[in-house]
């Protein structure tokens, strides 16, 4: 295993402990220790082999999301528990991307942006090949696509919590919240727990 892998492996670790410790979980400690050992375990197997190839996913951040989600599933937490918990160990990392968003809010162009941030995330994603496309459309006031193929479904899937994906896919879902001036953002799916992510991105 690099030393990269191991590194972002303590790092993330830290933020589970932390999170246990904060929510009060008894024997956070042990939990720890079990998190990282399955971790490790799994970052060197021939999956995380087969699913570390795309360029523009961090199949490190997923996996230990998902050696979390399966760890306190284990502790008999619900999905929208796990949900809950994950959204408060990356409070920090979302919070100084609230920030960013609510800046970007306040442009004029802010339609303009987003719709760069969506030309240019396709182009890349079709490159690695990380996401399917059904379709991707873009005028001068809206973009919208259907993906059929995530790879951070898949590697939920993989692992039989394809509905945990929900972690990943809700950040969409946050960014367009703090866009509101001149962005409407309409999800009418996601492959979490639906046939197809389908989204509209509308210049108000």
């Amino acid at each position: 295993m690099s030393r990269d892998i191991d590194n972002a492996i303590k790092q993330y670790a830290k933020l589970y402990k932390n999170t246990l410790i904060k929510e009060n979980f008894p024997e956070a400690e042990k939990k720890v220790q079990k998190y990282c050992s399955r971790l490790h375990e799994m970052a060197a197997s021939e999956a995380f082999k087969e699913h570390c190839v795309y360029p523009t996913t961090d199949a490190v951040l997923i996996y230990a999301v998902i050696a979390m989600c399966l760890e306190l599933r284990e502790s008999g937490l619900s999905n929208e528990d796990i949900i809950r918990f994950t959204e408060i160990l990356f409070q920090r990392r979302r919070s100084f991307f609230d920030r960013l968003i609510r800046l970007i809010d306040l442009l004029p162009n802010s339609f303009a942006i987003v719709k760069g941030w969506n030309i240019n995330d396709h182009a890349k994603r079709v490159k690695d090949g990380s996401i399917v496309y059904d379709y991707f459309r873009t005028t001068d006031s809206t973009v919208e696509y259907r993906i059929s193929r995530c790879m951070y479904v898949e590697m939920f899937r993989y692992y039989g919590i394809r509905e945990l994906c929900k972690i990943f896919c809700n950040t969409d879902i946050r960014a367009y919240a703090g866009l509101t001036r001149h962005v409407r953002f309409l999800r009418h799916s996601d492959l979490s727990d639906g046939e197809s992510c389908w989204d509209e991105i509308h210049r108000k």
